[in-house]
Formats: structure tokens, C-alpha cells, sequence
């Protein structure tokens, strides 16, 4: 390692850290706006029902296929973001998810309308892998937690604008909910371009010491291993950290069960409300808003409870936010009865819990794998989560046309337990793996 010259430091630590919150900012940005692309569906599969007459069972099967589709293509990326560039790879996938939206929003046909929306999820899964690279090259392993839940807002603020934007737009016609949400791709693909660099290399500045413990220190080290990896010694490394590491697995798989609580509300949330509870669906997409709006704050207390109390150990506060997120579940579910703002309540806090445990296990997944495998391993986390679609797409609208939205319901809290249950067994892990590369 290099150190760099006092008289230099204080102009790299400034530079450092502007180059800190731009990424931070510009990636919170543009995957915001890869959700914008994605959960418009949702409101719009009322429209189509009514319209074209398309099932339950029917639309579940198109979420089911864009999820595995998705899934498989999030794992790819992994694999061509820890070599290639990220900006690139953004760009790519954001364009392509653009006019995929357009085509589908000019369609008719239930063919059409499958291939499409696969095809969708194929570039759809570009987006979190080369993301998660970048964070871990600008941010160090005890800040990751705090700063990666800040970015994890993304997810929650991009599907709360499909809701109120599509909300809005759904009186024109469906088919605005796909027009209006391409244009906006289009145009965060020009600022994602201008806007976002790979490394601290690619800017001047030195690649972060895995062992530095936060900004103050990252300026003041170069690391010695910043090159990129052999393709022998990645394929080492990734067999060992990822591939053969209990902890990743453990966390792919409780990654489904936070996937069904959370797809449940996000993609039939505004049909359950509207169907069970009777609202209307621009109301209905605003309670799905809410939803997601109190995940914002969740994100971001969850981060700093892993960080203050917990010393990093982020798996653990998954396992309290998800028991906490399937008891308002629960309360939703049986307190049918109550008055509808004590329902929006419970359901609004489910959401305040349940994003907790979505951005902490990828945080955990990064910090276990190292910077060096970060993307593939989040790829690898995220293809578990996707792998829920099967059971939220084509599952729940069968248990959903053949039992009601009640069996729905139970269906999800059980699976929220699961949950926690999963996380559970990680209890004593280490926070990261950087002490082990």
C-alpha cells in the first residue's frame, strides 16, 4: 500500500467524498427509476383484466415469469459486473427496460404481453448487481450498513412513485401506466451516463484498503490489490466466498420469504384493496404508496440499529424486523372488522418492517463476500428473492381466484415466520469476511 502525501490528503478526502454522495445519490436515482419500469404492472392489471378480460391466474403467470426471468438475469449480472463496467451495464438495462414499456403499453395480445414482460425482467436484472459493485468500491465495510441502507430507499421511493404516478394516470387508460414511466427511463438514462463513474481508480483516487473502518480512513491508503482479479483467482475466490460459504445460502433462502411478504403488497396489493377491502384503485395505490413510504424510514432505522447496537451484524436485526413485519401482517389479516384507517395502519407498518430485512440481507451478502465478489454474490442473493415469484405470481392469484384473500393473507404471515426462523440460524456469524480474504 501507497500512502498518500499530507500535502495532497485533505484535497483526495474532499474528492473522496464528493464522488461518495454523487455515486450514492445517482445510483439511488437510477434504480429508483428501474422500479418505475417494473411496478407499473401492478396498477395496470386491474385495467387489463377488465379491459381484455386476462385472469388472475393469467397475470399471476406473467409476474411469476418476469420474476424467475429477472432472478436468473440478476445472477448473470453479477458475474458481468464484477468485470465490466457499471455505468455501461446501467445504461443497457435501463434503455432496454424503456422500450420494453413501450411496446407492451402498445399491445393487445396475451402473447405479446408474456414475451415482452420477460423480456423486461431480462434487463431489469442489470440494474441492482452493477450498483451493489459501486457502493462497495465507494463506501467502506463499517459504513456500508448506514450508507447502503440510505441507497435501499431507492426501492421504496421507485415503487412508491409507480403507485401515485400509475394512481393518476390510470383514469386515461392502463396503457398510460407504461407511456409516461418509459419517457422518465429515457431521460435518467442520459443523467445515469453523465452522472455516474466506476471506481475512485476511474476518478484519480486511490481504491479504498479493505481494512479501512470508514471515510476518514479510506483516503489515506491505496489498496494493493486494486487491479482486477485473474479470471483464475475469481473464480477461487467466488467458489470460496460465495459458493461455498453457509452463511450466503442461508441468506438466499430467507431472502424468499421476505420476497413473498413484500410481493404480496406490491404486486396484488392495489386488487386486494380494491376487491377486499373495497377501495378504490387510485386510493388503493396511494395505501400501496404509504406502504412503501414507511420502508423508506424503515431502511434507514434498520441500518442504523444494525450499526449503533449491533455492530454491524445485520442479519440479526433482519430476524426482529421481519417477526415484527409478519405480526402487523397477522393484525391485517385478522382484525378484518376494524375501521379501514386501523387497517391501512397495520398494513403501512408491515411495510415499515419488512424493508429492513430486504436491504439488510444484501448489505450482509456484500460484507460477507468482500468487495471483490460483491456483485456476484448480491446477483446470487437476489435470484433467491425472485425465486418467491413463483409462489407471488402464479401462486397467490390461484390461492387468490380459488380461496379468497384471506387464505392469501395466512398464507403470507406463516411465510414471514419462516422468515425470521431462516435468519435465525446465522444468529452467531461475523458481520463481514474481510478478515478471511
Amino acid at each position: 500500500m501507497v500512502p498518500i502525501s499530507s500535502t495532497n490528503s485533505s484535497d483526495v478526502k474532499r474528492k473522496f467524498k464528493y464522488w461518495q454522495n454523487r455515486t450514492l445519490i445517482s445510483t439511488i436515482v437510477c434504480y429508483a427509476v428501474f422500479y418505475l419500469v417494473r411496478k407499473n404492472f401492478s396498477m395496470a392489471m386491474p385495467g387489463m383484466e377488465e379491459e381484455l378480460g386476462i385472469t388472475k391466474v393469467q397475470l399471476g403467470v406473467f409476474l411469476t415469469s418476469h420474476g424467475i426471468i429477472y432472478g436468473v438475469s440478476k445472477f448473470l449480472s453479477g458475474f458481468a459486473a464484477d468485470r465490466f463496467s457499471s455505468r455501461h451495464l446501467l445504461v443497457c438495462g435501463l434503455l432496454m427496460c424503456s422500450m420494453c414499456n413501450i411496446i407492451f403499453g402498445s399491445s393487445s395480445t396475451l402473447v405479446v404481453f408474456g414475451v415482452v414482460w420477460v423480456v423486461n425482467g431480462l434487463f431489469q436484472g442489470m440494474g441492482f448487481p452493477p450498483i451493489a459493485r459501486l457502493l462497495t468500491h465507494w463506501i467502506p465495510p463499517k459504513e456500508l450498513a448506514t450508507k447502503m441502507s440510505i441507497w435501499n430507499t431507492s426501492h421504496s421511493i421507485g415503487a412508491g412513485l409507480a403507485y401515485v404516478i400509475c394512481g393518476c394516470l390510470v383514469s386515461l387508460g392502463w396503457r398510460w401506466c407504461f407511456y409516461i414511466p418509459s419517457i422518465i427511463a429515457l431521460m435518467c438514462v442520459v443523467f445515469i451516463w453523465f452522472s455516474i463513474c466506476d471506481t475512485p481508480k476511474s476518478v484519480g483516487l486511490p481504491e479504498m484498503d479493505e481494512s479501512a473502518v470508514d471515510s476518514e480512513k479510506c483516503e489515506q491508503v491505496a489498496f494493493a490489490a486494486a487491479g482486477k482479479l485473474s479470471s483464475a483467482e475469481y473464480r477461487r475466490f467466488l467458489v470460496k466466498k460465495v459458493f461455498k460459504n453457509k452463511a450466503i445460502w442461508i441468506l438466499g433462502v430467507a431472502n424468499i420469504f421476505v420476497y413473498i411478504l413484500r410481493f404480496a403488497v406490491l404486486d396484488w396489493g392495489p386488487m386486494l384493496l380494491k376487491e377486499w377491502k373495497g377501495l378504490s384503485l387510485s386510493n388503493a395505490g396511494w395505501v400501496v404508496a404509504a406502504f412503501e413510504i414507511a420502508g423508506v424510514f424503515g431502511i434507514l432505522l434498520s441500518g442504523w440499529v444494525t450499526d449503533k447496537f449491533f455492530n454491524g451484524k445485520s442479519h440479526r436485526v433482519c430476524v426482529i424486523f421481519l417477526i415484527l413485519a409478519s405480526f402487523f401482517i397477522f393484525l391485517f389479516w385478522r382484525i378484518s372488522s376494524a375501521p379501514p384507517w386501523l387497517n391501512v395502519t397495520f398494513l403501512v407498518l408491515s411495510g415499515f418492517f419488512i424493508y429492513g430485512p430486504q436491504a439488510l440481507g444484501g448489505i450482509a451478502t456484500a460484507n460477507i463476500a468482500t468487495r471483490r465478489v460483491a456483485a456476484a454474490a448480491v446477483g446470487f442473493h437476489g435470484f433467491w428473492g425472485y425465486l418467491s415469484t413463483v409462489i407471488t405470481g402464479l401462486g397467490i392469484g390461484v390461492i387468490a381466484a380459488r380461496f379468497g384473500w384471506s387464505y392469501t393473507l395466512g398464507f403470507v404471515f406463516y411465510a414471514g415466520l419462516i422468515g425470521a426462523f431462516v435468519f435465525a440460524l446465522i444468529w452467531n456469524s461475523k458481520a463481514d469476511g474481510y478478515d478471511d480474504v
